[in-house]
């Protein structure tokens, strides 16, 4: 695909009657449709404040024909940009070609929302036939319930790798420097890490996304090990060599007679964005991992658990990345990403940080939560 002749009947797609010309981009990769040569691909839109992805048949690829309908919709959500829809398996622990469907599979339909620039998606059930998505939880529907990633992430997309068997995702990080410093720069915003997708089957209600296998290729000889008995307040400092490019993996051991004996009705409703950030401490939290820091801990980056309980007994955990003192510098977007991340029973509180130098992307339980 080194040379290309612009198709003469462009454009091939524009919006339909009552869409306006800015509200409809973005089509998603093709699955086959019902009839034998046919394809289908969305392509998200919105009605008033009411986000849509509409549904278009081709054979060929220049031709396209608007189905009846929309595949689905959420009102309040607005624009809905970089819509993906893919299959992913209920019961295999490899990704789906695009076009897979049936038995012990469930279908992830992810928006990009142009209001709040937020990664949301849900998993429901694709009925082909009549070209619908229902979610399984409506009070998780597309928009209104999970995200792909708490933090500044935006406008992924996925893509089925046959030969190893997987579905890859990528995003887009834009960065929090101010538009002067891009521009004095010469470049704004990254790419994130590749990210394998699967279906959490633990809870049924998550992804999983994991760093593609290929990074681990870049761990430099072996592998730093420690393990640390943590007390109320200390901070344990680990050696290395540079700070400004690790792969962490590291899990926490709560002790459970304690987490039963403890009532902490002060933090019922904690949230990460809310909250103080790490230096607001509670009986339970926050533990974790402190990257990007200075000799004199003037700047750090902290990426931490923190456990949440209310009189009821009912414990939650949340998975924070705070930024507040991430840098002395001004103009930089300063905040507490993260959500709640379930864990379940047997589990250890875990986490995988990968850290390149202005970027970290933090993974807890799995991926469960990002």
């Amino acid at each position: 695909l080194l040379d290309w002749v612009k198709y003469k009947g462009n454009p091939v797609l524009v919006p339909p009657p009552g869409i306006g010309v800015k509200d409809f981009r973005d089509p998603t990769t093709a699955w086959t449709g019902p009839q034998n040569g046919q394809w289908l691909l969305t392509i998200g839109s919105k009605i008033g404040k009411t986000g849509i992805a509409l549904v278009y048949e081709t054979s060929n690829f220049t031709s396209f024909k608007l189905l009846d309908g929309v595949l689905h919709a959420v009102p309040g959500t607005g624009m809905w940009e970089c819509v993906d829809f893919y299959p992913v398996s209920t019961k295999k622990t490899n990704g789906l070609d695009t076009s897979y469907n049936g038995p012990g599979v469930k279908h992830v339909l992810k928006a990009s929302l142009d209001d709040n620039k937020q990664d949301h998606y849900a998993i429901g059930t694709y009925d082909l036939a009549e070209n619908k998505w229902t979610p399984d939880n409506p009070e998780l529907d597309c928009g209104i319930g999970l995200r792909l990633d708490y933090g500044k992430y935006y406008a992924s997309k996925t893509f089925y790798d046959p030969k190893k068997e997987r579905r890859v995702l990528w995003g887009w990080i834009g960065e929090t420097d101010s538009e002067s410093a891009d521009l004095q720069k010469g470049w704004a915003s990254v790419q994130s890490i590749p990210r394998t997708v699967l279906y959490d089957k633990k809870t049924g209600t998550h992804l999983l996304q994991w760093p593609v296998e290929e990074i681990e290729s870049l761990r430099a000889g072996d592998p730093i090990v420690k393990e640390v008995d943590l007390q109320p307040g200390s901070i344990e400092l680990l050696r290395v060599d540079s700070a400004a490019e690790l792969d962490i993996e590291v899990s926490f051991e709560v002790d459970k007679v304690a987490l039963q004996g403890i009532i902490e009705a002060d933090h019922v409703g904690f949230s990460c964005s809310t909250s103080e950030g790490a230096a607001s401490r509670g009986i339970l939290g926050p533990f974790g991992v402190i990257v990007i820091a200075d000799q004199t801990l003037s700047e750090l980056t902290p990426v931490y658990f923190y456990i949440s309980k209310g009189a009821d007994g009912r414990a939650e955990t949340h998975f924070c990345a705070d930024q507040t003192r991430s840098s002395e510098a001004p103009g930089v977007g300063k905040q507490v990403y993260g959500s709640s991340v379930p864990v379940l029973d047997g589990e250890k509180h875990s986490m995988r940080l990968l850290v390149d130098h202005s970027i970290v992307e933090s993974f807890a339980q799995g991926g469960r939560t990002v």
